[in-house]
């Protein structure tokens, strides 16, 4: 199952002969880790050399903690345009909500990478050399704030494992929330998630991509080709969370064509047994009337078909109740679009979690 994940773009990062430490957040423990490193959005073969530890802040690692990862045993591993490979099993036990800083060397320069553009988080570069090993932050001088290679964290020997999916724009992936403190949506709902004695065993990955658009590409491919592409094949996904459809309503798109490219990601997830709670589009009041009427027209259908297994009703969760096509101001990050952090709490709140339970 997934314990950590990201939605993959193309990074144009300076990785010639460096070395990335990205670094992330877990949400379920287990017995063992993968880690799996991507070359998927890859323009040439790239040969990624590998290890992982406990972020100890900074560019640094807890003492001791870094271990070296393999590929069917090997620690050099050549990955080819459009491949992603796995590592060999890391033995623990490993708790959850565990600061992993990946570190992955490049040999050469590898032009554009598969990574996400805005991590909320810091990363670290190194000056050009193999630093994988190294435990200090001096080899790690240069902060960045995406991420690169690395695009899931799989955990095994879960009691009662299963994985969540968080599918969607800028509202998943957590503009607007504070860099570097982990309190985007997906997150809140993972530690909800592990306070739950019955539910610690669940994963949650956040595949939220800023600027994509469900109908066609954004900044992404597009999340009805991401959940093909990247959110299905996933092992152990129990159910998708898709919030969707506000850029495309922004961008012009009529709210009938949301609403069908709604209808066909809930299909493609229940034909691969999947079941999906679909989100209501919050408010966004300075978009003017033709938005607030086209995510009137999509929010109908989501509460009222009946299409998808559950709803969450983001717009109810964030929305001013004296001000309906608004944010409430608490819940604002200033923009009027994207909730701050106390506006992503509310709407990790409002997920029912017995709507997470697939029986498909």
């Amino acid at each position: 199952m997934v314990t950590w994940a990201t939605g993959l773009q193309p990074v144009r990062a300076d990785l010639d002969g460096r070395t990335v430490r990205d670094v992330v957040r877990t949400s379920a423990g287990g017995e063992a880790l993968q880690v799996s490193l991507s070359n998927l959005l890859g323009e040439r073969p790239v040969v990624l050399r590998a290890s992982m530890g406990l972020h100890a802040g900074g560019g640094a690692l807890e003492p001791g903690s870094v271990r070296p990862l393999t590929v069917a045993g090997a620690r050099d591993v050549v990955v080819g345009p459009g491949e992603e490979v796995l590592s060999d099993p890391v033995p623990g036990p490993w708790a959850p909500q565990l600061e992993l800083a990946v570190s992955v060397h490049v040999d050469g320069d590898p032009g554009t990478v598969s990574g996400h553009v805005l991590a909320t988080a810091t990363s670290y570069l190194s000056d050009p050399g193999d630093s994988t090993l190294d435990e200090g932050s001096a080899a790690f001088p240069t902060a960045v704030t995406s991420w690169s290679v690395v695009d899931a964290v799989l955990v095994t020997g879960v009691r009662d494992g299963s994985t969540v999916v968080a599918l969607g724009d800028s509202l998943t992936d957590g503009d607007g929330s504070t860099p570097g403190e982990d309190r985007r949506y997906p997150d809140a709902l993972a530690r909800r998630l592990l306070a739950d004695p019955g539910r610690a065993g669940t994963g949650v990955a956040n595949l939220g991509v800023s600027g994509d658009q469900l109908l066609v590409p954004g900044a992404g491919a597009g999340v009805l080709a991401r959940l093909d592409r990247d959110v299905l094949g996933l092992p152990g996904l129990e159910t998708v969370v898709l919030l969707a459809g506000t850029n495309d309503l922004l961008r012009g798109a009529a709210a009938d064509d949301v609403v069908a490219g709604l209808e066909r990601a809930v299909e493609r997830a229940h034909a691969a047994g999947v079941c999906v709670v679909a989100a209501t589009v919050p408010p966004f009041a300075q978009a003017g009337p033709a938005f607030a009427e086209g995510r009137r027209t999509v929010n109908d259908w989501v509460r009222g078909s009946g299409v998808a297994d559950a709803v969450l009703d983001a717009d109810a969760a964030l929305r001013d109740p004296a001000d309906p096509d608004r944010l409430l101001p608490e819940h604002d990050s200033g923009d009027g679009l994207h909730p701050g952090d106390a506006g992503y709490a509310a709407l990790a709140a409002a997920v029912d979690l017995d709507d997470l339970d697939c029986d498909r």
